[in-house]
């Protein structure tokens, strides 16, 4: 017993040693959570954690969230020592260390598998990329709910194919933030038994000690969210660490608290300076006083006892390897029994499409009154889930509004008492909804979420990380511009729209009409890692003659030619989403009058930027600098495409309150101000030779 205890410390004290040793190289970083949370990571990772290192993207594992993502070290400790093998983008396993000790020794430099926080894509062994204090533990709840889902979908009697728990490590600023309420409440109404969030009590924020802005009761408040909570006193004591999983293991009605107490920097005595070692390197005399206090070499940097790699394979390794092998056998039986849902499983893993997948997506005929761009996307949204079964969602209470819930009848609603529904509601959580959507990503599913686009505001955290996780999530924001009219300026997107734009990774898809918006969703499935904001309509958007003007099918491009006059254009009108059908009215208008006009259909700009120059030109020829943008929202980024010389048409303030045909008069959204500025463009500039 003595023995194993003193493995157990070794182990411990190798994460502890290889985090102060890496920050210290690095001259940055975060040492004191590594070190104090140490003995939680190892009891977690060697005792319970289902997760087979040779095969770190094995459906059914477990899945661990450093949420304290300052606290990086502590994981890339546990990826190395526990062996974790590197996995590409094809789904190959590589053989070789997710993370090498050389990694670990270039902590925070260009190009090591350990930056700075955790990257999911970037280090295999990381399920997802966090930094921003609160997004891990609401991502983590999104992952929880996958588990669920795919559960109540694919298992099948004596066929348990998904059973998976997720265990979220988080601090002080985890708890502060509001995502985490918002996800926390929404975990407890969902009852997800199979989620735990360990909470590291240390009471240090980067200002000091968290009395002078956070004296809560936690406890009680996650009670009230309908949370089990337990309490484990001291983060040292293994044995009352191991009864608070046992004890979540053995919970099947709710989500589990624990609440470790630990305290930051302890290890080398007569320490005062918490802010130094939360945020800074300890020092080399430090480091020398806090090793001889463990009992470690003094002066040994980087030491990896030989027993420790062992233990941790003999325990977790081997473990792991034991469930994924029997998980590997079951599906070949499954596929057996199965055979359908095991090549949905697949496909879903694997992020590939069923066969057939949008052969019942609706043509939409000409219409001059036509259909809004919520309403279009719903009709098409729906024929595409019925064919793709992991295509689900729901919206911040706002379905009705944004026309996202899926109709037929098999869909469903997610709940408690029914984890098999398609449809979600997250309640006015716009925020924790866009981490849920990441967890929902990262977990294989083909999430969407949707809001009114003024509120894409709250959801901006997670756009941002999606883009960068490079995970295909569809964020769908409607009632996109003053065309919400009297609601007025509180709920009329102005500068959405160009902030989107400005997300790198991030498509922004602004259709024109009904038929863009189904080509718009042909793009969406086929992306693999790319999260899309598409903006949608409140008001009808007439359907387009696509006799009498360009196929829709131009949205694959990003942008194109819709409606053009024989020979070289005089005067080139560009615009997204409604304003399209402004421009080809005022199209009619100057060619009536001797001006050859085209019209540029542009609804997503980042699809364009990747064409080919020679695209590119031929929808927008050099020679002509005489150009009109129109948009309901900032004018900000059309300099691009319409020149220094050119002229935007859009919003240059807020919005106002009243119908829409006046405020579309008031800010100059008309025919006439779209002929009047063409025709001036081409007095300004001539008509190209």
């Amino acid at each position: 017993m003595a023995e194993t205890a003193g493995l157990d410390l070794k182990c411990i004290n190798t994460i502890r040693t290889l985090s102060m040793d890496a920050v210290q190289a690095a001259n940055s970083g975060h040492p004191g959570t590594p070190m104090a949370l140490a003995p939680v990571a190892y009891c977690l990772w060697h005792r319970f954690l289902r997760f087979d290192p040779d095969d770190p993207i094995w459906p059914n594992r477990d899945r661990f969230v450093l949420s304290a993502g300052h606290a990086s070290m502590l994981l890339y400790s546990l990826l190395h020592l526990c062996a974790v093998k590197a996995v590409n983008a094809k789904y190959e396993r590589l053989g070789n260390l997710s993370v090498s000790l050389d990694d670990i020794k270039r902590f925070r430099q260009l190009d090591s598998k350990c930056p700075g926080h955790p990257e999911y894509r970037w280090t295999s062994g990381i399920e997802t990329t966090t930094g921003p204090l609160g997004q891990g533990v609401a991502t983590s709840v999104g992952m929880a709910i996958a588990a669920r889902w795919t559960a109540a979908w694919f298992n099948r009697p004596g066929f348990e194919m998904f059973d998976y728990d997720v265990y979220a490590l988080c601090g002080d600023g985890c708890m502060m933030e509001g995502v985490s309420s918002e996800a926390a409440s929404l975990a407890g109404h969902l009852k997800l038994s199979n989620l735990c969030w360990i909470y590291d009590n240390n009471k240090i924020t980067i200002e000091g000690h968290t009395e002078w802005a956070f004296s809560e009761d936690v406890a009680t408040r996650f009670i009230a969210y309908g949370w089990n909570v337990t309490r484990v006193g001291d983060a040292n004591d293994l044995e009352m660490l191991q009864r608070a999983f046992t004890t979540f293991q053995k919970t099947t009605d709710r989500p589990t608290l624990i609440i470790v107490d630990s305290h930051i920097a302890w290890g080398a005595p007569n320490k005062q300076d918490t802010h130094a070692a939360h945020g800074e390197p300890l020092g080399e005399e430090e480091i020398r006083l806090t090793k001889k206090n463990y009992g470690w070499a003094e002066d040994a940097k980087f030491l990896v006892p030989d027993e420790v790699p062992k233990h941790f394979t003999e325990g977790m390794g081997r473990r792991g390897r034991t469930l994924r092998d029997a998980w590997m056998k079951r599906f070949d039986d499954y596929k057996s029994k199965h055979p359908d849902l095991a090549d949905q499983l697949y496909r879903m893993q694997h992020r590939q499409l069923p066969d057939g997948w949008d052969t019942e997506i609706p043509v939409f005929p000409a219409d001059a009154k036509g259909v809004a761009g919520r309403d279009a996307s719903g009709k098409v949204q729906n024929a595409i889930a019925r064919r793709v079964p992991w295509l689900i969602g729901g919206a911040a209470d706002l379905a009705p509004s944004t026309k996202t819930r899926l109709t037929f009848d098999e869909a469903g609603d997610f709940t408690a008492a029914n984890y098999a529904g398609r449809n979600f509601h997250f309640g006015v959580r716009e925020h924790a909804m866009g981490s849920i959507l990441n967890g929902l990503s990262l977990s294989k599913i083909r999430p969407y979420g949707s809001g009114f686009m003024i509120f894409s505001d709250y959801s901006r955290p997670t756009l941002r990380l999606a883009a960068i996780m490079e995970i295909p999530v569809t964020y769908i924001f409607t009632h996109d511009s003053i065309g919400v009219g009297e609601d007025g300026p509180t709920h009329q997107p102005i500068e959405q729209l160009a902030s989107l734009r400005a997300i790198p990774g991030l498509v922004t898809l602004r259709p024109a009409d009904a038929n863009e918006v189904a080509e718009a969703w042909r793009v969406i499935m086929q992306m693999h890692h790319e999260p899309v904001a598409l903006i949608l309509s409140r008001q009808a958007l007439p359907t387009l003659d696509r006799i009498q003007y360009a196929p829709a099918s131009g949205l694959q491009k990003g942008a194109y030619v819709l409606a053009d006059a024989p020979g070289k254009p005089d005067v080139i009108l560009l615009a997204t989403g409604s304003e399209v059908a402004l421009c080809v009215e005022a199209y009619r208008k100057l060619n009536a009058e001797g001006l050859k006009a085209r019209v540029v259909s542009m609804p997503s700009w980042e699809i364009f930027e990747r064409q080919p120059q020679a695209y590119r030109d031929s929808v927008l020829p050099p020679e002509v600098t005489a150009r009109v943008s129109v948009e309901q929202a900032s004018t900000f980024g059309w300099a691009r495409y319409v020149g220094a010389t050119g002229s935007a048409i859009g919003m240059t303030s807020f919005g106002a309150s009243a119908p829409l045909k006046e405020l579309l008069k008031k800010f100059g959204f008309t025919v006439e101000n779209v002929v009047a500025a063409a025709q001036e463009q081409v007095k300004k500039g001539g008509r190209p030779s």
